[in-house]
């Protein structure tokens, strides 16, 4: 990538829309997505090494065998980052590359890849934020019954320990779970992530045992960490809006609200798990059972960052006759499924909330990013993050080489223009993390979605920067928009 011309040099000097000094421009990848190497230097299967080689599970068959090669050439991704400006970029740690059975001492080959990537973010003066898990439980564990037991929790504090002691004088910034929600109730739920359950007594266990696991970590990671260090979680929380205004939609709204949202703010945040959340469950589980005493505080250890996943907003309503239809039950965004991923709300009905769509089919709506950082701050006064924002498209090379994406970059400016409206409305916000970084492996839908502003060649590994790359590079050079 070439310097600016002198007059972008001066365009980069009075953004329309600043934002704050020290404002972290990222972007964000997860290790079983992007690494491959899934059998080298120690490393054993996790539950989505099982579940994309389960016929059937994923798009294609595809896996994250080889995905785009990152564990060979972080050097290159590392060098493209620098040349787009990043100024920080947040990864994901792999827990079977780093302790393989999910039990007893750290690989030490596994944490030497760590090591070399975050020292080579250094070098390139990109601060490095690290989340110790984005679903990637060593299947070891799962095969001892994984998140719905409660020792699964206890083998995640240890890992956390491993891993802030190796690396904990590289990075600054540490991020205990991505996206519990996901990994309790679409891999325990609806069955459409790994492990691949469909239990939904077992899924709310394993909510309250990530939140353990959440809060065991944190304390773990005081012990060790320097004082500087920043901890956080990363949620996907949902901004959710009735379908209409009356008394039974805004009964939807608050029973998704509890196990959409509440389930994890109320024990982290708040200290305890809403009396609702436990009413509209009681059927399923015992709480008084599987919430031992000192649990709640323990899940509720002082963070210092909040950080949101935010992609589209939803929309939801009570059931009735001329909503019962297959389309209408489906549109929650999660994946399809004959088991659903709502544990005691099975019969809530969501809406898309508008039908400008990515090629997710998520709708395009902005201004639940603006309604969710505003809200967080009212409700809990942290400093925030937005560690995940994107969109996948049909992107291609076209006949010059180039990959042009104007439907991403307009996604990214609407939502970038969302989180300076949330600043200018009193939200703390410190940073905002492009999802994604590379094209990649997503997950159930393999190889066939591309959310990364760097396009890969799946044949080839060829990296290619497409135009919203470019584009997001002069945003951070102004620190701004234009």
């Amino acid at each position: 990538m070439t310097d600016p011309t002198p007059a972008a040099h001066a365009a980069a000097a009075a953004p329309r829309v600043a934002f704050p000094p020290g404002f972290a421009w990222g972007a964000a990848t997860a290790a079983y997505q992007i690494e491959g190497a899934a059998a080298e230097d120690g490393r054993t299967p996790s539950i989505w090494d099982v579940f994309a080689r389960t016929p059937g599970k994923v798009l294609n068959g595809d896996t994250g065998d080889v995905a785009v090669d990152h564990y060979h050439r972080f050097r290159e991704d590392v060098r493209l980052m620098a040349d787009l400006g990043l100024t920080s970029y947040r990864f994901s740690l792999s827990w079977p590359r780093i302790q393989p059975t999910g039990r007893g001492p750290a690989v030490e080959r596994g944490l030497d890849f760590y090591r070399a990537l975050t020292d080579t973010l250094l070098e390139h003066g990109i601060s490095p934020v690290a989340t110790l898990y984005h679903w990637d439980l060593p299947q070891d564990l799962e095969e001892a019954g994984g998140w719905p037991v409660r020792e699964t929790a206890y083998r995640f504090a240890e890992y956390a320990a491993l891993a802030a002691a190796a690396l904990g004088d590289r990075i600054p910034v540490w991020t205990t779970l991505n996206e519990p929600w996901c990994s309790a109730f679409l891999g325990y739920g609806s069955g459409v992530h790994a492990p691949g359950r469909t239990n939904p007594a077992d899924a709310l266990k394993a909510a309250h045992h990530l939140n353990l696991g959440h809060g065991l970590a944190v304390g773990a990671l005081r012990e060790l960490l320097p004082a500087s260090a920043q901890l956080s979680v990363s949620l996907n929380l949902h901004l959710l809006r009735p379908l209409t205004d009356t008394p039974e939609d805004h009964e939807a709204v608050r029973r998704i609200d509890a196990v959409g949202n509440r389930i994890w703010t109320g024990p982290m945040l708040k200290g305890g798990y809403p009396e609702d959340l436990k009413a509209d469950t009681a059927h399923l589980v015992d709480w008084d059972e599987l919430v031992r005493p000192g649990d709640e505080a323990e899940i509720c250890r002082p963070i210092d960052l909040l950080c949101l996943n935010y992609y589209n907003p939803t929309v939801v309503s009570a059931p009735r006759p001329e909503l019962e239809t297959a389309d209408a039950a489906r549109n929650d965004g999660h994946g399809a499924s004959d088991h659903s991923p709502w544990p005691g709300s099975e019969e809530i009905v969501f809406h898309l909330a508008n039908d400008d769509l990515t090629a997710m089919g998520w709708p395009i709506d902005a201004s639940g990013l603006t309604d969710s950082l505003v809200g967080l701050q009212r409700d809990f006064g942290l400093p925030m993050m937005v560690t995940e924002n994107g969109a996948a498209f049909e992107d291609v090379v076209g006949p010059d080489g180039e990959v042009h994406d104007p439907e991403r970059l307009r996604y990214v400016r609407l939502h970038l223009e969302a989180v300076a409206e949330a600043i200018a409305a009193g939200a703390d916000v410190r940073g905002y993390y492009l999802w994604s970084f590379l094209d990649n492996f997503e997950w159930a839908y393999g190889y066939s979605k591309r959310f990364g502003i760097v396009h890969v060649d799946y044949a080839t590994q060829r990296r290619t920067p497409k135009s919203s790359a470019a584009w997001y590079s002069g945003v951070i050079r102004r620190g701004g928009l234009d």
